[in-house]
């Protein structure tokens, strides 16, 4: 049996997911094998996951969002470096109850991949999600070598709201080892960088932006596109409507111009974590994650396990905080069953609260249904 499922948000991390399943399906089947893969489709997590799965972590100091310097973590291991947007520049690194939706920046998370090239990566996964920056990548762009002036010839002021005053932009400094390094863009999203559905009008919302600020994100990462196509050509233009360069604020756009390739950010951790050799070994997998909805069917890591166990031939069932799919939903993503903590314990705010033991009892029933 194997155990891949993403953390349940607010309450329990992937790995601490796996460790209460596994105890729960051990009370009742204590001879049976279970192995414990925890996964992440790039967003936060995605450096424990790696961890968890044998790489070494590291951490180095770099930029918030606000400009504050905290300690921020990567993984490592032999060549391959995993990089999380969200451990540098994410939502959890801003003060309780503030949002900076015009002025926080990514420069934290060029410095981290600044901080895997130190190390020796050769091939960089970089997961992008749950970001508290909208700049396109401007920030990260600088902190790699980039420059970014107004008209008196000054850099720009950080955060996306600033890029409205953006005159020229000068990439002739980066890094020249991203020349030589394989980078991948993990994200489970693939959102254009603006319009309808572009990075300021469909996350900046979450991130504390108000109708105003939205709009004169989206003007103001319009008109950086349009700079940065004058600095390097038409490029600039058509990675601005390739999918994933709206992602985490835009922070896709700016890897997509230094090379990245974007793929989906749970196939790219699947097989970043060994997710293929470890589902050859078992006969049942127990995936899942905080919430199943509507959005997992949509490249979360519940449905990227799922799909990769369906085509193994293999059965698939999942944990999680609440359900909100329907029966033939989750048949369709090839879960053959959901066990949410809410047929335990029907108020949400317990569910949340002690997730750790509902989710021991909701292993309990799986192993009673499938291993006895």
């Amino acid at each position: 049996m194997l155990v891949a499922a993403d953390k349940f948000k607010g309450s329990l991390t992937a790995v601490q997911v796996a460790q209460r399943v596994t105890a729960g399906l051990h009370r009742v089947a204590p001879h049976v094998e279970v192995a414990s893969l925890p996964v992440a489709d790039g967003g936060d997590g995605t450096v424990d996951a790696a961890v968890a799965a044998g790489f070494e972590r590291r951490e180095v100091r770099v930029a918030g969002p606000l400009g504050q310097e905290v300690t921020a973590a990567f993984a490592l291991r032999e060549d391959t470096a995993v990089v999380e947007m969200a451990e540098a520049s994410g939502l959890q690194r801003l003060p309780a109850g503030v949002f900076a939706p015009l002025t926080a920046s990514t420069y934290g998370s060029g410095e981290l991949l600044r901080a895997a090239l130190d190390a020796g990566a050769r091939t960089i996964v970089f997961g992008v999600g749950g970001s508290a920056t909208t700049d396109g990548g401007a920030g990260m762009l600088s902190a790699l070598g980039a420059r970014f002036l107004d008209a008196d010839g000054e850099p720009v002021p950080p955060g996306g709201g600033a890029l409205a005053d953006l005159a020229t932009a000068d990439l002739s400094g980066l890094d020249p080892r991203l020349g030589s390094v394989e980078l991948v863009l993990a994200s489970d999203v693939d959102n254009p960088l603006t319009g309808p559905k572009g990075a300021p009008a469909v996350y900046g919302p979450q991130k504390g932006a108000s109708p105003d600020d939205v709009q004169a994100l989206d003007e103001a990462l319009a008109h950086y596109a349009k700079v940065l196509e004058s600095a390097v050509g038409a490029r600039a233009a058509e990675q601005a409507t390739a999918p994933g360069a709206g992602a985490a604020g835009g922070i896709g756009y700016g890897a997509l111009l230094i090379g990245a390739r974007f793929r989906p950010g749970i196939d790219v951790m699947l097989d970043v974590l060994g997710f293929g050799p470890a589902l050859d070994r078992a006969d049942l997998v127990i995936t899942g994650e905080g919430s199943l909805d509507e959005q997992t069917l949509h490249g979360k890591a519940p449905a990227g396990v799922a799909a990769a166990a369906r085509a193994a031939g293999k059965e698939v069932v999942a944990v999680c905080g609440r359900l909100a799919l329907q029966p033939a939903a989750l048949g369709g993503a090839g879960i053959r069953r959901a066990y949410p903590l809410t047929d335990v314990e029907p108020d949400l705010a317990v569910c949340l609260s002690d997730a750790g033991p509902l989710l021991e009892r909701v292993a309990e029933q799986i192993a009673r249904d499938f291993l006895v």
